[in-house]
């Protein structure tokens, strides 16, 4: 499902770059503008983002700076790692909970844009909530099973989940992409 999220959030920024530029183009060339860019295309990259953050967490590309934790222990660097996870999981969680009720408080006031579109803002904002929530699920689902790995005697199996990616792991998924490359007609 993330990676479905993923996929769908890289195509909407495509259509964002491509709506700008005929704005652009048709405001330069034809004299005329959509009146609705800046706020339709706003609404495109806050649900692109929040469609990509359950991905970004299970590849592992959040950026992190892991100089000390590296150093440590497997079993001390799987618990420290767990509780980096529960932190960012307790945020998400709150983060979530506000969207909701922002979603919640649109629905209730019937609100629209401003934008000669007059877009609900439900629309907007319920796409938004709904790649935070399902950041929220992966978190969790992640945190599960790293706490299940540690118990069952596994630390490494953390590593492998949570943390920071090796220069193994980015040369692995280069010849992956260049083998899927090659494979393409």
């Amino acid at each position: 499902m993330a990676s479905l999220m993923a996929h769908v959030a890289g195509w909407n920024h495509v259509a964002c770059a491509l709506f700008i530029t005929f704005d652009i183009v048709a405001r330069s060339l034809f004299g005329f503008s959509s009146q609705a860019t800046v706020e339709v295309t706003g609404y495109m990259l806050a649900g692109g983002i929040a469609w990509g953050l359950a991905h970004t967490l299970a590849r592992r590309a959040h950026i992190r700076v892991d100089v000390l934790v590296n150093r440590l222990a497997p079993r001390r660097r799987a618990w420290l790692h767990i509780l980096s996870l529960a932190l960012l999981l307790g945020l998400s969680v709150f983060i979530t909970w506000a969207a909701w009720e922002l979603v919640d408080e649109s629905a209730l006031f019937n609100a629209h844009d401003n934008s000669a579109l007059r877009v609900p803002m439900v629309v907007p904002q319920g796409i938004w909530c709904f790649g935070i929530a399902a950041f929220v699920v992966m978190a969790a689902v992640l945190l599960a099973e790293s706490i299940m790995s540690v118990l069952l005697g596994d630390p490494e199996a953390v590593d492998a989940l949570l943390g920071a990616r090796t220069l193994e792991d980015e040369t692995a998924e280069a010849l992956e992409a260049v083998a899927m490359a090659k494979e393409a007609p």
